[in-house]
């Protein structure tokens, strides 16, 4: 099955507000906030740690579409969110969606003491695990590495029952001014 390619501004909005009761698992016993919250907090967490940073903190908003697209596919999310917003978002932010499972599993690697919730914390194994010593190299070899990772540790803090993120149409500026400069 392959998967949507979004194309204009509208088809993403329209996606990232279906994402309102969708959850990282079909189930619902993964992370306790939906898909819709959970970026809306992690862009929200980009934009006050990285406010010049549009392309990451759009990233942040869509980096987990990828469940809803194919749900149950935890190892293979993040590249179906980037194959989705490739076209619109551009190459950028497409990459740092797709690195945000490599940051996941580097940060496992390099930071003993790194908490995450339950449900990140299992899908780490089906995700390959803490990287290698090579994978670890490689990784840091990569210019959007420190990116990636800011987008990771957006995506562990951006979980909070309750907390008002805003609403997705204040984001659609933002999404609108990084669409014209992918194209």
């Amino acid at each position: 099955m392959d998967i949507p390619q979004v194309s204009s501004v509208e088809e993403l909005m329209t996606l990232l507000r279906s994402c309102r009761g969708a959850w990282d698992t079909p189930d619902r016993s993964g992370d306790p906030v939906d898909l819709h919250d959970h970026g809306l907090q992690t862009a929200r967490l980009l934009r006050e740690t990285h406010p010049e940073d549009t392309e990451l903190q759009v990233a942040g908003l869509v980096h987990d579409i990828g469940h809803l697209l194919r749900p149950g596919d935890d190892a293979g999310h993040a590249r179906h969110a980037a194959d989705a917003v490739r076209p619109l978002l551009g190459e950028r932010v497409a990459r740092l969606v797709e690195l945000h499972v490599p940051a996941k599993r580097y940060l496992a690697a390099t930071v003993a003491e790194r908490t995450l919730s339950p449900r990140s914390a299992l899908t780490l194994r089906t995700q390959g695990g803490a990287m290698t010593a090579a994978e670890m190299e490689h990784f840091r070899g990569d210019p959007l590495a420190q990116s990636a990772i800011a987008l990771r540790e957006a995506d562990d803090a951006g979980k909070v029952v309750g907390l008002d993120p805003g609403t997705m149409e204040d984001w659609r500026p933002v999404i609108a001014a990084v669409a014209r400069t992918a194209v």
